[in-house]
């Protein structure tokens, strides 16, 4: 490869031909990853679908297990991206890292082979019609978290330019003329990849779980970036949920149909470096409703079953 020189040690620190974060060498990745916040949630989802481990690493709190799926064999990798896209960023930079650079020679390989990544995580509904329980198959995310704004990657398609447009005029229309923050929220959207959503799409129908297609927003954080009004200070975007909602997307049969805190950098990032990147996600609260659903194993099950599925079909 062309002008690729070789990567410093405080670029990308290897401690044991182990990458510092996940703590993984690159034979204890599959090229199969389930990508989930919480790192409880990777011990779950192994307990239900794995018959073996060949790997159970917990490293600066996030876990990571590598397994074959008991009924197809297949091996993934299950890990945690940590609560935000800033903590996501590390993680998929080190998943890339992995599959593509040589750490003995600290160079990018010739070669390396495809990745596919879904996320599977919770989130808010913010439609009145859309039920608790309800499995959202990402199409494309918003990120309101400036993460995604440090890569510059190429829209995906006319639909995300628009979509930033008109996310970002109705955001700026609502906040109030002498807000500190008025004209600094930068909206960004990407798409999951169109094998993904069609395998995710087909796999729910197949198991004849609830499920929809949709957009998904995400935000920087859980409490006033998402509109809950907690803690004593303003908030700069007064009922975000609501507005956000109401907005006309412009892509037929698709409206915003929920909010989460990481679909945004997932898509946008894997995007651009031509991986294949998914996001399945059960609605737990309903936000027009003021609903919550306090158990909801059962959702995060059926995703996750959902995800390993799909993974399989595009092997």
């Amino acid at each position: 490869m062309k002008n690729n020189p070789p990567f410093n040690p405080s670029d990308l620190p290897i401690i044991n031909d182990k990458v510092y974060h996940l703590d993984l060498r690159p034979e204890e990745l599959s090229k199969n990853i389930i990508i989930v916040g919480d790192p409880e949630r990777v011990p779950f989802i192994a307990d239900e679908f794995f018959d073996t481990r060949e790997v159970d690493r917990s490293h600066r709190g996030l876990r990571t297990i590598t397994g074959h799926v008991k009924e197809t064999g297949q091996r993934v990798s299950i890990i945690t991206s940590g609560m935000g896209t800033p903590s996501l960023e590390i993680v998929l930079n080190e998943i890339v890292a992995l599959n593509e650079i040589d750490f003995h020679a600290m160079k990018r390989k010739s070669e390396y082979d495809m990745i596919t990544i879904i996320r599977v995580g919770t989130s808010g509904g913010i439609q009145q019609d859309t039920e608790l329980g309800t499995l959202v198959i990402t199409d494309y995310a918003v990120g309101l978290d400036n993460t995604g704004l440090f890569y510059d990657a190429p829209y995906q398609d006319e639909d995300c330019k628009r979509l930033e447009d008109r996310i970002r005029e109705v955001i700026d229309d609502v906040i109030p003329h002498d807000l500190r923050f008025k004209g600094k929220i930068f909206p960004y959207a990407s798409r999951a990849h169109k094998d993904v959503i069609e395998a995710l799409n087909r796999e729910a129908q197949r198991l004849d779980i609830k499920h929809k297609r949709g957009i998904t927003i995400s935000n920087s954080g859980f409490f006033a970036n998402q509109g809950r009004t907690i803690s004593r200070v303003p908030l700069t975007v007064p009922e975000i949920d609501g507005v956000i909602a109401s907005i006309d997307t412009g892509i037929e049969g698709l409206r915003i149909e929920n909010m989460e805190m990481e679909a945004s950098f997932l898509l946008h990032f894997m995007g651009a470096l031509e991986y294949r990147a998914g996001v399945i996600c059960p609605v737990i609260d309903n936000r027009r409703e003021d609903k919550f659903a306090s158990q909801y194993t059962q959702y995060v099950r059926d995703a996750a079953e959902i995800a390993l599925r799909t993974l399989y079909a595009l092997r």
